[in-house]
């Protein structure tokens, strides 16, 4: 397949790399560093079982971009329409896209946009980038990808690849359920630039994470959504098998690029407000991690 990475970060890059290394034709699109490397030397994938050199294409943005059969879009969330609007031209009715973002409504507002299906998806797996051209893999890497006409094959491209992965019928549940594991984990991790060991082990914050969870419970059920009903007992037990990953949302700080938090915790807090559910746990984490956005870009001032 034709496959087009629009965002070569951690979580595009370990992914597209799997894709690349099965024999797809894969073209990454991301910042100026990565597509010099990857077009350099190639993509260096870094698991516990070593480090291989992935042969792929890269490119800075999506002006040169041959009809794909199959997009991955791993943006950050704020650059949804922008990379939507990127593909238009790009595409044919047939092109399958995939989000493999945080958050719940990226899809829809692709789609909108494109006017066209976008597959959302659930991505479970822990990857940091660890240079220009690098991803380090540091555990789990399953998709639940939801259900379409196009979906189980779609699945078995994966599998072939060595991705893990399932059709859901019950999206919308994952996606909030994945929504709640980032609203516990990533502002505290961002906050403390620390990893989820040492997180866990540190006092009142299982008492900050449950609460953090509860507000967010409350929130999915007014807008209609069902999560699971041990969510709090597997979200406190997610950092024992990630123990030395830390957010997406501390990643970003510490490399001083803008964090997701207002489609994470922000959205709960927003949605709480629209339905009158209180959310200070929730609201307390965004504006920590605001804060420190904030004094990143005063002191560079």
């Amino acid at each position: 397949m034709k496959i087009a990475v629009l965002g070569a970060g951690a979580v595009g890059c370990y992914f597209g790399a799997l894709l690349a290394r099965a024999g797809h034709d894969v073209t990454f699109i991301g910042r100026p560093a990565h597509v010099e490397a990857i077009t350099t030397r190639g993509l260096i994938l870094e698991t516990r079982q070593g480090r291989e050199m992935i042969s792929a294409r890269a490119a800075i943005d999506t002006a040169g971009l041959a009809t794909p059969d199959l997009v991955l879009v791993s943006v950050k969330s704020a650059d949804t329409e922008a990379a939507a609007r990127a593909l238009i031209g790009h595409l044919t009715p047939q092109t399958q896209l995939v989000s493999l973002q945080n958050g719940v409504d990226n899809a829809e507002r692709m789609a909108a946009i494109l006017g066209q299906p976008v597959i959302p998806a659930v991505v479970y797996v822990g990857t940091e980038m660890a240079g220009p051209g690098h991803v380090r893999h540091h555990g789990r890497g399953e998709l639940l990808i939801g259900a379409s006409p196009g979906s189980p094959a779609l699945a078995e491209t994966f599998i072939a690849a060595g991705i893990p992965t399932t059709v859901s019928d019950a999206i919308a549940t994952a996606l909030w359920s994945k929504l709640i594991v980032n609203c516990a984990y990533n502002a505290l991790s961002a906050i403390g630039q620390i990893s989820y060991a040492p997180m866990m082990a540190t006092e009142g914050t299982r008492e900050v994470i449950t609460g953090a969870i509860a507000e967010a419970c409350a929130v999915a059920h007014a807008c209609g959504v069902a999560v699971p009903a041990d969510i709090t007992e597997t979200t406190l037990a997610l950092a024992a098998s990630m123990p030395a990953q830390t957010s997406s949302t501390a990643q970003d700080l510490s490399r001083g690029k803008p964090s997701e938090i207002d489609f994470l915790n922000g959205h709960i807090v927003r949605q709480g407000r629209a339905h009158g559910i209180p959310t200070p746990i929730n609201l307390a984490l965004l504006v920590a991690v605001r804060l420190a956005e904030k004094g990143r870009v005063h002191a560079r001032t």
